[in-house]
């Protein structure tokens, strides 16, 4: 009987370990490295310790959303209790997060409003606003009239097209003396296809006065190729980026600013709202869900909304800087 007693004991005691193991959560950016997404691993790493929960960034070694794919399989296999996405291309993301879900994953995406197969996206601002804001920024710098341009992510990235349509929407509506000129480009994630845009549209389209540019590297490219041509004064370039990696740029005037939101408070956010969504805690707009502030909740397409914005002009620039951005 003591035998039989120990035994009871022991296996009591191993069910309570097991009961007391952390949540496991892995969140999978578009590409490791960047200041983006280093920040983005810091916000991660220091909610994880406040949540008390074992969270970590996967960072592909490339922006293909064949390898975000692989990243979520190796996830699924390591039956993680949630995953966190900043998607490259939503749609083939979705036979992978469903396959995460039929698992009892929970999937928390960001940058990728009502992704199918997904508990929750959450947004810091909303896609109308961001673009605005910008539009309004580019024309004013450019006295409302002239040519200009839009660079974004990636042509597969649906937020940053919602963007620069509300940008686009926004010019036609107030600015009629400005010109869109030739198509959405897809290479904001690459500081050298950004350059090289932008060289090539100044030098086709002698107009040419403003370039808005989305993903982080983008206006750092742009930047770049105004700043050789000593085009400053001419073309104003505006757009989200990283400030550490766009500071002399700014300071020069071959950056004229933008806006962004904080990654390292979107990567508190995804542990925040993941051990909640894990924790099958209701998400309404009254929820405290720590960095979103006052949230506005589209539960139609599983999406939050914050109203979280930081402007990327010379003033602000150190304190984000001394943030670690």
């Amino acid at each position: 009987m003591k035998k039989i007693a120990a035994i009871l004991i022991s296996l009591a005691m191993s069910g309570q370990a097991l009961a007391a193991e952390p949540l496991k959560m892995g969140v999978v950016v578009k590409v490791g490295g960047t200041p983006w997404f280093n920040s983005m691993e810091e916000g991660i790493k220091k909610a994880a310790k406040q949540e008390g929960i074992n969270a970590w960034q996967v960072g592909p070694t490339a922006q293909d959303p064949a390898l975000q794919v692989k990243a979520i399989e190796d996830l699924i296999a390591q039956k993680v209790d949630i995953i966190g996405v900043v998607p490259v291309d939503p749609a083939v993301l979705e036979p992978v997060l469903k396959k995460a879900k039929d698992a009892g994953i929970k999937v928390i995406v960001h940058e990728s409003p009502a992704q199918k197969n997904a508990d929750w996206d959450f947004e810091l601002v909303d896609a109308k606003t961001f673009g605005e804001r910008h539009m309004q920024l580019m024309a004013q710098c450019m006295k409302e009239q002239g040519q200009y341009a839009i660079i974004v992510g990636s042509l597969t990235i649906p937020l940053h097209r919602e963007w620069a349509q509300a940008a686009i929407d926004y010019q036609k509506q107030h600015y009629p003396k400005m010109q869109q000129v030739g198509d959405l480009y897809g290479t904001g994630e690459s500081l050298d296809d950004s350059m090289r845009v932008t060289n090539e549209l100044m030098s086709k389209y002698p107009g040419f006065k403003g370039m808005m540019a989305f993903g982080s590297p983008g206006p750092v490219g742009a930047g770049r190729a105004v700043a050789r041509r000593n085009k400053a004064n001419d073309v104003c370039v505006v757009g989200a980026y990283s400030p550490g990696q766009a500071a002399s740029l700014v300071r020069s005037g071959a950056i004229k600013g933008g806006y962004i939101w904080n990654p390292m408070t979107a990567g508190e956010i995804f542990v925040h709202l993941g051990k909640m969504v894990a924790e099958n805690k209701p998400v309404t707009e009254s929820s405290q869900v720590e960095g979103m502030g006052k949230m506005r909740v589209d539960s139609a397409n599983h999406t939050l909304y914050g109203n979280n914005l930081e402007s990327l002009d010379k003033d602000n620039l150190p304190k984000l800087i001394k943030m670690g951005l």
